[in-house]
């Protein structure tokens, strides 16, 4: 049973770890994680910019900080959550774990981040900005 168990906790060993850096490390101070190059290069935001801002907050309790520095990183990571659940639990049962998207499961996910991206940019989305 424990064998089993070994990849997910590595995953969420992982994604802890990530987010215990984050959570220590300040990304509202400059100079400690880089620039992102869409950004930089053209003053665009892509729909990731602000999700160590995000993650951060997240870290310390503060979800309306979490949400208003990156909202889709937000879902994301309740995302991983309860599928990072439903692994564990099928896998306690003895049953396998697979996440299949098809192709409109894909196309709906590109669509979602390139309108979120677009929107957040555009002088009406500014309440989306990090």
């Amino acid at each position: 049973m424990l064998a089993r168990l070994a990849v997910p906790a590595g995953v969420l060993a992982a994604v802890a770890g990530a987010f215990a850096y984050v959570g220590a490390v300040d990304p509202n101070e400059p100079g400690h994680y880089p620039v992102c190059p869409l950004l930089r290069v053209t003053g665009v935001y892509c729909p990731g910019c602000g999700g160590l801002r995000s993650a951060h907050a997240v870290v310390h309790g503060d979800l309306p900080a979490a949400l208003h520095a990156n909202a889709l990183a937000v879902l994301a990571y309740a995302g991983f959550a309860v599928l990072w659940t439903v692994w564990v639990v099928r896998t306690v049962r003895g049953r396998p774990f697979r996440v299949a998207l098809g192709t409109a499961h894909l196309w709906t996910l590109g669509t979602l981040l390139l309108v979120f991206g677009v929107v957040r940019n555009l002088p009406f989305g500014g309440w989306l900005l990090p």
